[in-house]
């Protein structure tokens, strides 16, 4: 079962039935605010995540994080939520510090 783990929301965790979804997509439909600026579609990195485990776990990096990657914008443990898919297993995110909210509490 694919499973989502935010370390820095206190543990939050997010069980889904169905694979090959979009982690951004499994985040908000379980009521968490997480930032995206361009509206989902992979033009900035307001909504990157940190893995912390089970990058395997994740669909391969597409075209445009591949680009992140090259311009530095995007290191190796970092993932857009809005571009990756959860195909398997459990992943083992953060909240990278520049993108929580104000709102909201945080753990670590």
């Amino acid at each position: 079962m694919p499973r989502i783990v935010i370390e820095n929301l206190f543990n939050r965790t997010i069980n889904s039935t169905a694979s090959k979804r979009k982690v951004i997509e499994l985040i908000h439909e379980n009521g968490i605010d997480w930032m995206h600026a361009c509206g989902k579609k992979g033009r900035c990195t307001s909504c990157k995540m940190i893995v912390v485990e089970g990058l395997e776990n994740l669909s391969e990096p597409n075209e445009r994080e591949t680009n992140y990657f090259k311009q530095k914008r995007l290191g190796p443990q970092e993932r857009l939520s809005c571009q990756s898919t959860l195909d398997k297993g459990e992943i083992r995110i953060r909240v990278a510090e520049i993108n929580k909210f104000p709102h909201l509490e945080y753990s670590e």
